[in-house]
């Protein structure tokens, strides 16, 4: 009787051991996984995320806390797969925010790029429009200026036909003036043989008219 007494008290302390262990061991479960989703919830960069399957992990934890002793395996596999939703779900919202995000720049780059190639483009046409303009004003410039350098070479071939045609009458008033002194001299020279004559022939004795007679009527 005593013996199974002892047999007794040892199986009631062996089976408070037991529970002890069980115990202390959901407390480090429950410990960790709560561990795990509070650090989820804090971090700056994912605990905005996934706010429901935070919540549904959290609920899975207490649950196992609660939990018998032959629910608490399956308890603690949900709570533990609740956690790591509640994390990969995070993940995932943060990458695909990120992506989003990365596709808005990359759609704010394109547009940045199209609108600097517009800009670029329309400065190149700006500047041909400019270069053609200033291409018809020295084309406008030349031909005025050679418009005015043919009327310039007409004014001269007209002042040179002038000037030709008056040295033509020069060349004639002056052979005019040259043939007048020339009948002038001429005729002065013819006065002067005159006058000379003249003087000689008063100054001569007058002849006999006999002998004038006698010479008009040799033969």
């Amino acid at each position: 009787m005593k013996r199974l007494g002892i047999i007794f008290a040892s199986m009631t302390l062996a089976l408070v051991a037991v529970g002890s262990a069980h115990a202390r061991q959901d407390d480090i479960d429950i410990s960790r996984l709560t561990s795990s989703l509070d650090q989820l919830a804090n971090d700056p960069s994912l605990g905005g995320y996934a706010q429901a399957e935070q919540a549904r992990a959290r609920d899975a934890i207490n649950r196992l806390a609660q939990a018998g002793s032959h629910e608490r395996a399956h308890d603690l596999y949900l709570a533990e797969r609740r956690v790591d939703l509640a994390k990969t779900a995070a993940q995932l919202q943060d990458a695909q925010i990120k992506l989003t995000q990365l596709d808005r720049e990359h759609d704010q780059i394109l547009l940045d790029n199209s609108r600097r190639d517009a800009e670029m483009a329309r400065r190149e046409l700006e500047r041909q429009r400019l270069q053609y303009q200033l291409a018809q004003e020295e084309a406008a410039r030349l031909q005025q200026q050679g418009q005015e350098y043919s009327q310039a070479a007409d004014q001269a071939r007209a002042e040179a036909e002038r000037a030709k045609k008056l040295a033509a009458a020069q060349s004639r008033v002056a052979n005019a003036a040259r043939r007048e002194a020339a009948l002038a001299a001429q005729a002065a020279k013819a006065m002067r043989s005159q006058m000379q004559e003249g003087g000689a022939a008063e100054a001569a004795p007058a002849p006999k008219k006999k002998q004038a007679k006698k010479h008009t009527d040799q033969p």
